[in-house]
């Protein structure tokens, strides 16, 4: 891995007051060590450190996803029900799911009107609202 991107990553690591481990820095340099916003699984994060030689577990990799959503580093992003999307940008945004492709990607939140939500049940408040857009191609 370039030392570029490990010092990238330990940086974001450090500034969100997180401990810069070396599993950490890893998974950190993987996901912000280029600059560009990533959307994640797990699984895909968990190939793309064991590519580089790093010594990961699974297990590791879900609970270090975790700790960073907890830090505010990354938004995530449910699709299914039970598939989790890790994203480095935490604004506020839409999302396209690719269903033929199986990937998320962000839409345009320029292009984006919510007009009217639903009131929230008594004793409940809205805490955030997600938008993933579901897309096929066409035949």
């Amino acid at each position: 891995m370039l030392p570029k991107a490990l010092e990238c990553g330990s940086d974001w690591l450090t500034d969100a007051g997180l401990r810069p481990t070396r599993q950490r820095v890893a998974l950190a340099a993987l996901l912000v060590g280029d600059g560009q916003h990533r959307h994640v699984t797990a699984e895909s994060l968990f190939s793309d450190v064991l590519r580089l030689g790093e010594s990961v577990s699974l297990a590791t990799v879900y609970n270090t996803l975790r700790t960073f959503c907890d830090a505010g580093l990354l938004q995530e992003v449910m699709v299914d029900g039970s598939k989790s999307y890790f994203d480095t940008n935490t604004k506020d945004h839409p999302h396209f799911f690719w269903e033929d492709e199986v990937r998320l990607t962000d839409a345009p939140a320029d292009q984006l009107q919510i007009t009217r939500l639903p009131d929230a049940p008594e004793g409940a408040e809205i805490a955030s609202v997600d938008v993933v857009i579901r897309l096929r191609r066409r035949s």
